[in-house]
């Protein structure tokens, strides 16, 4: 569908999903995405759109994530600059995104949406989207309010609907990769493990941070305000969670959670200056390889992983 070489799509991530990375991702036999809200304007999104061109003549796409921000967002600039730049994939989130499925499809686009709960897979098919991808409570950034591990909701998303489902949240290796495709998944989203990458455009102190993380070493901010965050378990974020906790308004959390917080610190290092997204898999993260690297030592490990499973018997000649 998408005419990628591996089932392998790198999570969209705020302001670091540029150019570099997208193009690294795609030319490795996977597929980048663009994040498009980290660039203000869409004129400033079409110069990316380009720039990753330049590194690249393989499939990439563009995430257009509808959630409430504290800046007005014209959601139709961004997927108007998109298609004429001839991106044909787009990824959409947060809300549905049927109010904007006859431009899309009108211009040819393949359309992903990212849901976190089993109703919205239901309701993404029923809009007319060609591939959901299903998050678990494992997952970085926003996995939704209901505490549900991916090794559940993937199943159970397959189950639903009849277009190709992919699995985000947790996976981080080839045995996640596996797992998935097992629990009948047709590809995989990564965000934290592609974090770890030396194309990443992020400070090399959050690097190691990552690194050096274990598997307890993020937790949920943001459920006082209904949207859940996995976050980087940090002195600022234990802080975030102590005012949630203690019931402050959203005034008062509004200017700890801003995006142009993260920002700063994915440029600084100082992981104690703003929440930054971090999901569970962080405990699978022992390297930091070059995308490239990464790609095929997941593909080339996952072989192994069915010749194993053979050998016990579990998988057919």
């Amino acid at each position: 569908m998408f005419g990628i070489e591996y089932p392998i799509i790198q999570g969209a991530m705020l302001w670091l999903s540029r150019a570099e990375l997208v193009a690294a991702v795609s030319n490795a036999g996977g597929l980048g995405i663009i994040s498009a809200l980290t660039f203000p304007t869409a004129e400033e999104l079409r110069e990316e759109i380009r720039k990753t061109k330049s590194l690249t003549d393989k499939p990439f796409a563009i995430n257009i994530t509808m959630l409430p921000t504290i800046r007005p967002v014209n959601y139709e600039q961004y997927i108007d600059v998109a298609l004429e730049e001839g991106v044909n994939i787009i990824e959409t989130a947060g809300r549905s995104p049927e109010p904007y499925m006859k431009r899309l499809k009108d211009g040819g686009v393949k359309v992903m949406h990212k849901c976190a709960r089993v109703r919205d897979v239901i309701t993404a098919e029923r809009v007319g989207v060609d591939a959901v991808t299903i998050v678990g409570f494992e997952a970085a950034g926003h996995p939704g309010m209901d505490n549900v591990t991916s090794l559940v909701l993937i199943p159970i998303s397959v189950d639903a609907v009849k277009i190709p489902v992919i699995a985000g949240g947790g996976i981080g290796d080839a045995r996640g990769f596996v797992a998935a495709l097992a629990l009948g998944a047709e590809g995989v989203l990564m965000g934290t493990r592609f974090m770890a990458s030396k194309e990443c455009p992020v400070h090399s102190k959050i690097r190691q941070w990552l690194v050096n993380a274990g598997e307890t070493d993020t937790l949920i901010i943001e459920r006082s305000i209904k949207n859940a965050a996995r976050v980087m378990k940090t002195d600022f974020t234990k802080k975030v969670l102590e005012m949630e906790e203690r019931g402050v308004t959203l005034e008062e959390l509004l200017p700890l959670i801003s995006g142009d917080k993260s920002k700063r610190s994915y440029i600084s290092g100082d992981v104690n200056d703003a929440a930054i997204a971090c999901g569970q898999a962080v405990g699978l993260i022992r390297d930091l390889p070059s995308v490239k690297e990464l790609i095929d030592g997941i593909i080339n490990e996952a072989g192994l992983i069915c010749q194993r499973l053979y050998k016990m018997g579990i998988l057919g000649g």
